[in-house]
């Protein structure tokens, strides 16, 4: 049976975020091929939560993150390490959420329509970062303290999955 990520209407965030996960640990399961992963979680995550914007940028040397597997509009292909709130959150190790954009040092403006973003380092349990999970809304403040927990819970599986670590 193929998964459906489609929640229903009414459920608040975390909620929703539960839901996803129930669905989602069973859906990546065993898995071991990164792209495919990468991808699958891209189109999951979109058409759970309609985000704008989802996607990865992978480590591709000590100083650039490349574009990965993503939903949405065309993106920037190379970010530098510590530039943008992606290479920003690679650079400190850290989930960043960001209400504007516009306020952002440094914002890297992939597409002008992006309002507000979260980005969640693809970390595992010995602290390697593989990567970033970054998502874009369309509205400013679109991303609370719901979305880290749950989207850091995503990656948490994620990692474990593809890069053999515990949850």
């Amino acid at each position: 049976m193929e998964p459906s990520f489609t929640l229903p209407p009414g459920l608040s965030k975390p909620e929703r975020y539960e839901r996803f996960l129930d669905e989602y640990h069973t859906f990546i399961d065993g898995e071991t091929d990164v792209i495919s992963t990468l991808a699958n979680t891209s189109a999951a995550l979109r058409e759970a939560f309609a985000f704008f914007w989802v996607g990865f940028y992978l480590v591709s040397s000590d100083e650039w993150l490349s574009l990965g597997p993503f939903q949405g509009t065309a993106a920037c292909t190379r970010i530098r390490r510590g530039r943008g709130v992606c290479g920003t959150a690679w650079a400190e190790a850290r989930t960043l959420v960001v209400p504007d954009v516009d306020a952002f040092p440094g914002h890297i403006a992939c597409s002008g329509a992006s309002r507000s973003e979260i980005v969640v380092p693809l970390t595992d349990t010995h602290g390697i970062i593989h990567g970033v999970l970054d998502i874009d809304s369309d509205r400013i403040n679109d991303f609370d303290d719901a979305d880290r927990h749950g989207l850091e819970a995503v990656v948490a599986a994620l990692t474990a999955t593809l890069w053999h670590t515990d949850i």
